[in-house]
């Protein structure tokens, strides 16, 4: 259940990211009157943030805490288009069949579907804790563990023995989330042991589908994770660049906007 409250908040937060990451400092006043709203509820926001690490407070304002070229952390990307999210990870689940085996991403939009494959009955190695608590309750699924060292913050599976036990493995499908997405650069992701961790599935999988977001085309990270020539199928919104859909179609990738 949503509470008008906690959507405005969750609004005001994440203009407040956007500012942070167009000048790097924020003052209380500017955001008061950007958001029309009271010193008292931005200083309230500004600390919340603070607690989520992605901001410093300092005198009369706040600066990011984010490396340039650093992820936003998970609890930040949930509040960034939600519904859009829940979309596509729906759209991207409605093509995996009855019975098939599926490797889960990490990520939001991964915890996304995680929800959607719940009512399925289906085989999924999650490669995040936060899918594999969605899921662990759900009667029709079938659950298979990849292990690994989670990662603080993200959740997700990473590292040699999540790596080393997914290729051992065969998987229909592989439901690939990512940080960056570009037809000319491809697929990347912020963190080297996740870009590994997504490699190693798409390895052990017959097809991948990418859930992408329309933001996502607008980034590159630093982790390369593969070229969209590795992709088979692509979901994403109906605000996706024209010419990048264009481009992936040229390249015989399957494009679902939704």
């Amino acid at each position: 259940m949503y509470v008008m409250g906690m959507t405005v908040a969750a609004d005001r937060h994440a203009e407040i990211v956007r500012a942070l990451q167009a000048g790097e400092v924020v003052t209380v006043a500017e955001l008061a009157r950007a958001l029309r709203t009271s010193e008292v509820t931005v200083r309230r926001d500004l600390a919340e943030l603070e607690h989520a690490g992605v901001l410093r407070r300092v005198r009369g304002g706040a600066v990011s805490s984010m490396l340039r070229g650093e992820g936003l952390p998970f609890a930040m990307r949930e509040l960034e288009r939600g519904e859009v999210k829940a979309r596509i990870a729906a759209a991207a689940v409605s093509l995996i069949a009855d019975g098939e085996s599926v490797v889960l991403d990490s990520g939001t939009t991964g915890l996304a579907a995680a929800h959607a494959l719940s009512s399925r009955r289906v085989t999924v190695v999650p490669l995040a804790v936060n899918s594999l608590a969605v899921l662990a309750t759900a009667a029709r699924v079938s659950l298979l563990l990849p292990g690994g060292t989670v990662r603080t913050g993200e959740l997700s599976l990473v590292g040699p023995m999540a790596e080393q036990n997914l290729s051992t493995l065969r998987f229909d499908t592989m439901l690939l989330t990512c940080c960056g997405f570009s037809a000319h650069r491809g697929v990347t992701a912020y963190d080297l042991q996740d870009a590994a961790v997504k490699r190693a599935a798409m390895s052990a999988s017959t097809r991948t589908i990418a859930m992408v977001d329309s933001s996502k085309f607008a980034r590159t990270a630093m982790a390369v994770v593969c070229q969209t020539s590795a992709i088979d199928i692509v979901v994403t919104d109906t605000d996706a660049p024209h010419d990048a859909v264009a481009a992936l179609r040229a390249e015989g990738i399957e494009v679902h906007r939704v």
